[in-house]
């Protein structure tokens, strides 16, 4: 049986999203236990409130900049004709992109957490991995969202069994 060209493409894909997901949660879990120590004293940075909150706006506005970018690509390879690898391909692309946001807005979570020690970083934070997880790519999420139908559909979803 000849191997699918579209399994490759997904395999780096799977494996690079589980992998920017598995590098933010020790990052942020570290720093939270930090934070929540009563028997570590730590040291304060006078740094003005409005950078708090700068940071703050920042990490929600890279969370919806990351959502809107992902959802208006995925429109873009409806919108065209195209063979199933090159639908793949941009999918990558769009959540390699996707995840990449999503890395930065843990890891700025993470440091605003650190430095300013303030409970809208772990929310934010919360947020980040609910998009991780929800963007996590599978063969039933690029079905959905690529709109897949018939031959399409059914490759895409072999994605999933075992080659032999």
């Amino acid at each position: 049986m000849e191997k699918d060209p579209i399994r490759p493409i997904y395999e780096k894909l799977e494996r690079n999203t589980l992998i920017l997901i598995a590098c933010s949660i020790p990052f942020f879990a570290i720093v939270y236990l930090y934070s929540q120590s009563e028997s570590i004293s730590r040291a304060s940075y006078d740094l003005p409130d409005s950078l708090d909150y700068i940071l703050l706006g920042l990490i929600y506005g890279l969370l919806a900049v990351h959502y809107w970018n992902f959802h208006k690509s995925i429109g873009k390879i409806l919108n065209e004709k195209q063979d199933l690898e090159t639908k793949i391909h941009l999918y990558k692309q769009a959540t390699t992109k996707r995840f990449w946001i999503l890395f930065l807005s843990s890891i700025l979570c993470s440091l605003g957490l650190f430095i300013f020690e303030n409970n809208g970083y772990i929310i934010a934070y919360a947020l980040t991995i609910v998009f991780l997880s929800l963007g996590k790519p599978s063969p039933d999420r690029i079905v959905r969202l690529l709109r897949l139908k018939g031959e399409e559909q059914e490759r895409v979803i072999r994605i999933k069994t075992r080659e032999e």
